[in-house]
């Protein structure tokens, strides 16, 4: 694929148009496509990104006529699909949301067969499984966003609690964007030094940690409707390493072959992301019961497909 720097995004709701803000302001993109079903809400979101254009970096914006605007995209981000609803799993946006990204993607294929599809629409495991298998592309271009951030929301509650900053940490969420995913205790580590062995910390500050990473977006539903600012950033980020070739180590939701005994499914593990997609290069080194937890979060996206 040309490295054009062009990045598209599928869907100008609150996550889409909070994306292109977030990617905007960053300024890794060269250009940023919107696209929407509501031609006149993409265009709104577009007047208003263009009139903040003398605030950011010089990347160009503008709104897709068809998909053939999209021919020389090296990413196209996905995040059209009906709202989680106050009280709604993400589980049960499934077979709405299938249908849609099923035909987003054939449309897709006719005109860029060299892109990377970045998955955000939710239950985010299995539209992007749907995605990959749709497209036809080598797995290592279709992906979702997965636990990200979730990951982000963990490291958050865990610096929140410690009184660190969320940066310093080295810790995951693994698994379903979703209910079943789980912390990578094991793994987590500030300055080298396992959260265990550090003050103020517990079995029962784990869990209560672990929890309220789990039910975050489901509280931030019920207050303010939807969640968008902190997915926008997240996205961003993803488009940011994509884009600067950065082999950076991170967790994303993809199409896994006899990890830790889970195959046949698109599932959070961390992967090498570069400009070449996400790469799962290792096998993380699991407990017992974080494979149990694999395991249990795959079934459940299965469960779906």
């Amino acid at each position: 694929m040309p490295q054009t720097g062009k990045v598209a995004v599928i869907g100008t709701g609150f996550v889409g148009a909070t994306s292109a803000y977030a990617m905007l302001i960053d300024g890794s993109p060269s250009e940023i496509v919107l696209m929407d079903v509501n031609k006149e809400k993409a265009l709104g979101e577009l007047m208003d990104l263009q009139h903040g254009m003398s605030f950011i970096p010089a990347t160009q914006i503008s709104v897709a006529e068809n998909y053939g605007a999209l021919s020389d995209a090296e990413i196209v981000v996905i995040t059209a699909g009906m709202n989680q609803k106050p009280g709604q799993s993400r589980r049960e946006l499934v077979d709405t949301n299938k249908k849609i990204i099923e035909s987003i993607v054939d449309e897709i294929v006719k005109v860029n067969k060299e892109c990377i599809i970045l998955m955000v629409t939710n239950p985010v495991d299995a539209l992007a499984y749907t995605a990959w298998k749709r497209s036809g592309f080598p797995k290592e271009r279709v992906f979702g966003s997965g636990t990200f951030l979730d990951t982000a929301r963990l490291r958050y509650y865990i610096g929140e609690q410690l009184g660190l900053n969320a940066k310093s940490i080295d810790a995951y969420m693994l698994g379903e964007h979703g209910d079943s995913e789980f912390a990578f205790w094991s793994a987590a580590t500030i300055g080298g030094v396992h959260v265990s062995q550090l003050p103020n910390w517990s079995a029962e500050v784990a869990t209560s940690i672990e929890e309220k990473t789990r039910k975050a977006a489901y509280e931030i539903i019920q207050r303010k409707g939807a969640t968008y600012y902190s997915i926008g950033l997240a996205v961003s980020r993803i488009v940011k390493y994509i884009l600067e070739d950065a082999n950076e180590v991170v967790p994303l939701s993809v199409p896994v072959d006899n990890y830790c005994g889970v195959q046949n499914v698109t599932v959070s593990v961390p992967v090498v992301l570069n400009r070449s997609g996400a790469h799962i290069q290792f096998q993380t080194i699991l407990t017992e019961e974080e494979v149990q937890k694999l395991q249990t979060s795959a079934a459940a996206i299965q469960a779906l497909l």
